[in-house]
């Protein structure tokens, strides 16, 4: 009798273990100095105390995929998310070395900032194709956002049918204009922000529980 306990105890936890759903990873995408970074820090920070990397005006300072896991998101209805987010590289068709020397980086560390990006360009992708289960794109609402990138992009997260909403950043610059993000891209929710000043980001948050819920 013991025995027969003891063996549907462990038949129990195997299949719980087995059967429990890992936390959602929501990756953070969009093209170089969109703020992705600065977006991944303020969610880290405002529900953990913590933060994920260091922001840079110099493009591609982001080469590697980072995740923090473990972020509980809530509002003041009850409702609560738990995931992890997934800071990943800005997403371009061709890193040239020339872009880090603008910025006064000498000729060999440019090259290797280069040759990193390009494969972390190549991860976050992976990434994508992989282990994502939702996804922030992020633009900057100074830019045009019809480009091959955000297409592209796009377009491999919608053939995935994974969740998406799409942040228009900087919305604190006086030449930003979120409504051409909503006009190119209609058919997926759109939340204008600052990620630096931190406005509209509670209405971040609200989406990203409607969203990734």
């Amino acid at each position: 009798m013991n025995l027969f306990i003891r063996t549907k105890k462990r038949l129990s936890r195997f299949l719980s273990a087995f059967m429990k759903k890992r936390q959602s990873r929501i990756g953070i995408y969009g093209p170089p100095n969109a703020g992705k970074t600065t977006l991944s820090n303020r969610i880290v920070r405002d529900w953990t105390g913590d933060a994920l990397g260091p922001v840079s005006e110099i493009p591609h300072e982001t080469r590697r995929a980072r995740r923090k896991e473990g972020i509980t998101i809530s509002n003041q209805n009850g409702s609560s998310l738990t995931i992890d987010i997934v800071d990943t590289p800005g997403v371009t068709t061709k890193i040239d070395y020339q872009e880090f020397v603008e910025y006064g980086i000498e000729k060999d560390e440019a090259i290797k900032r280069a040759r990193e990006a390009t494969e972390g360009v190549a991860e976050a992708m992976h990434w994508l194709r992989e282990d994502i289960d939702g996804v922030i794109y992020m633009l900057d609402a100074t830019l045009d956002p019809f480009t091959q990138v955000n297409i592209m992009l796009v377009g491999i997260i919608e053939s995935r049918n994974l969740p998406v909403m799409i942040v228009a950043n900087k919305i604190d610059l006086p030449d930003a204009a979120p409504q051409r993000i909503v006009k190119a891209f209609p058919q997926h929710p759109v939340i204008a922000i600052s990620g630096l000043e931190g406005d509209n980001v509670e209405a971040l948050y609200e989406k990203m529980l409607e969203v990734f819920g």
